[in-house]
């Protein structure tokens, strides 16, 4: 290589190695990151693939996240534009699919987003919390034995005088023997459904006749109940926002349907299993 040749190529080297690399506000969807055959790939799409990872590569390194996806990009496009690359029914309709699937998500998230106003949460905080009937909690104790008839004999010595706390320290085979029985507080869902259905139909102080589950036998006394007060609204704003949201999106749904013009094939008038043959898609 001649003296010239090699001052040119240094310099030219220094002046690439000079240039910034562009900046996150400088970068757009639409910044072009190779092209093939003259057809651009931007960032914007890299973006989308990037998304579409899987979750193991989520943590990988950016510099490896750009040079992989910018390669898949561009051997993708190669192969597309290929004579091997035949645009096939299953493409066709599968591309309808993907379009008709991305444009639905973008209505859901419009019609989401607007629908969760700091208003909207708040009424419906009002009408559930407020407003609605929030049940009931129940207080109660228990003693757990193995037998029906030492429960039965337990019930009637309870109901003969006999202090609930310390026959259940003598006899309970539960993990809450050994503080009395205690169970502290709970509602509706919490305990299985004998136990529960018992503790409903119990007025507070009594004690009740042998219940099993599939954990032996109880007897349960019920120490009081409560009505459950409302929680602080900042403490259930997220569930209540996804309340409204999911209740707006498939208002707008239902209304979209029952006010469009839709038709439906009745199933009687085709065999249905042909819904697993594939093979109709073609190659």
């Amino acid at each position: 290589m001649s003296k010239t040749l090699m001052k040119l190529s240094v310099a030219a080297f220094a002046i690439c190695t000079a240039l910034p690399a562009l900046a996150q506000d400088e970068v757009t969807p639409d910044t072009v990151v190779a092209t093939v055959n003259g057809t651009e790939i931007t960032f914007g799409q890299m973006l989308l693939a990037r998304a579409a990872l899987p979750e193991r590569f989520q943590g990988a390194p950016s510099e490896q996240l750009w040079d992989g996806l910018l390669e898949q990009l561009i051997q993708q496009e190669a192969l597309a534009q290929s004579d091997k690359a035949i645009e096939s029914k299953r493409v066709e309709l599968a591309l309808i699919n993907e379009r008709r699937s991305l444009l639905a998500a973008e209505a859901i998230n419009a019609v989401a987003k607007a629908a969760a106003t700091d208003e909207a949460i708040a009424a419906a905080y009002q009408a559930q919390y407020v407003e609605g009937d929030l049940g009931v909690e129940y207080n109660a104790s228990h003693i757990l034995v193995e037998t029906e008839e030492e429960a039965k004999a337990i019930a009637e010595e309870l109901r003969g005088g006999a202090d609930f706390t310390e026959t259940a320290q003598a006899k309970s085979t539960g993990p809450s023997g050994p503080s009395g029985g205690a169970l502290g507080w709970f509602g509706k869902g919490r305990m299985v459904a004998p136990f529960e259905e018992a503790v409903v139909a119990m007025e507070p102080g009594t004690i009740s006749d042998p219940v099993q589950t599939q954990f032996g036998w109880h007897v349960i006394r019920l120490n009081e109940t409560r009505a459950i007060d409302a929680p602080p609204l900042d403490q259930v704003r997220d569930a209540l926002s996804q309340q409204v949201q999911r209740d707006a999106v498939q208002a707008f749904i239902d209304d979209l349907v029952d006010g469009g013009e839709v038709t439906r094939m009745d199933r009687a008038e085709i065999d249905t299993s042909v819904i697993n043959n594939l093979g109709l898609l073609g190659d």
